[in-house]
């Protein structure tokens, strides 16, 4: 497909926002862009969602055969991975049978599968994420230890930024399934500027029936999604970020009694006007969520200064959306990493940020710079030897 760089951004935004707004539109596209729609989504790990919705609306069967085996097989990856993460959930209440007090509660891909929110269909399922109160998280962590889950041998300094810093424990990977598990003890890290409260998550979990495991209330569980997209720093699935934060958005707002009443009172609550504004702002934007205009009323009072605004306008619009495969945006590129920065900027203090960047500029140049003659003079030595 013929695209010029400058049109690439234009392009995709245009293709992958038709195909999440109406996925039935897809399949009388022309075939160019047929064939990128479907690289797109893939992509945006969202292709299994696209075939989902598709099968659900009759529309799957019904397309050319080399277009209908690439929505199969992100159908079965999809309830593969839902599968074994069933089955982690599983082996982890097992592994943590004696700590009946300790509540688990799950979030993000887990709690979706958990709760049956629609977007934990055809969803790829990656890791486990868990948020356990902080004073039972070394009870935790020994026994998931002793039941075969390790953590990746880190850094004295990594380390330390995880336990001392950071809201969650560093990684562990069971050692025969390698699911990874995230333990957690707040939503933000300690050093963020804003502070929503762990006790008032835990005190409104919700326990799943016949499960060991509770997830985040509705208003909670959307906050959540928010913060993640805003303050987690990783672009690679912002797009799918915004996609739950609006399918939460309508199923809780026809599902859940009140949901909009209590939704700006609780963002409040919780300290989380500003992520809660723009996640409102971008999911209504991007995909037409259906916000009253009471709730997007308040929520103006959680927006920032008119030029960070625009500016903030400006980068996730090219942000969020996957490359173009072809024709790659310099822009995009340039808006993912000062949202990134940004991302680190309202989770430190900048003394803490300054020296947290210098010391990863130098783990990733300055020890390679540093062994590099070594590297030059055991090949010259080789040469030598020969």
């Amino acid at each position: 497909m013929g695209v010029e760089p400058n049109d690439s951004a234009a392009v995709v935004r245009g293709l992958v926002l038709a195909a999440l707004r109406d996925p039935c539109t897809v399949p009388a596209l022309p075939t160019a862009h047929l064939d990128l729609t479907l690289r797109l989504m893939r992509r945006a790990r969202l292709l299994g969602r696209l075939a989902w919705r598709l099968r659900q609306a009759g529309a799957l069967e019904a397309q050319p055969r080399v277009v209908a085996d690439q929505l199969q097989s992100a159908l079965v990856i999809s309830e593969a991975r839902a599968r074994a993460a069933r089955w982690e959930l599983n082996r982890l209440a097992w592994a943590l049978d004696d700590l009946r007090d300790v509540p688990l509660v799950a979030m993000k891909g887990c709690a979706y599968l958990l709760a049956g929110t629609p977007n934990a269909n055809g969803r790829l399922f990656a890791d486990v994420d868990l948020l356990v109160p902080e004073a039972d998280l070394p009870a935790v962590e020994l026994r998931l230890h002793e039941r075969g889950w390790m953590g990746k041998e880190l850094a004295p300094y990594d380390d330390l930024y995880y336990r001392r810093w950071t809201h969650e424990l560093p990684p562990m990977t069971h050692v025969e399934r390698e699911v990874e598990v995230d333990l957690h003890h707040s939503i933000l890290m300690r050093t963020a500027r804003l502070k929503p409260a762990p006790a008032l998550l835990f005190e409104a979990a919700r326990q799943v029936p016949g499960s060991r495991y509770k997830v985040l209330a509705p208003v909670d569980m959307v906050l959540h999604a928010i913060v993640h997209l805003f303050h987690g720093g990783d672009m690679d699935d912002a797009l799918r970020e915004i996609v739950d934060i609006d399918d939460l958005l309508r199923h809780y707002a026809a599902t859940e009694p009140g949901f909009w009443e209590q939704f700006w009172p609780r963002a409040a609550a919780l300290d989380l006007a500003r992520p809660a504004f723009y996640g409102l702002r971008y999911a209504c934007m991007l995909l037409g969520t259906p916000v009253p205009e009471s709730v997007s009323a308040a929520s103006r009072g959680g927006a920032p200064p008119v030029p960070i605004l625009r500016l903030m306008d400006r980068l996730v619009r090219d942000a969020l959306f996957p490359q173009h495969p072809d024709a790659p945006s310099r822009g995009a590129e340039l808006a993912r990493l000062l949202l990134y920065v940004r991302s680190h900027w309202v989770k430190m203090p900048a003394p803490m940020l300054a020296r947290h960047l210098a010391y990863k500029f130098y783990v990733r140049h300055g020890r390679r710079a540093a062994t590099e003659p070594l590297h030059r003079a055991d090949a010259g030595a080789v040469v030598r030897s020969r």
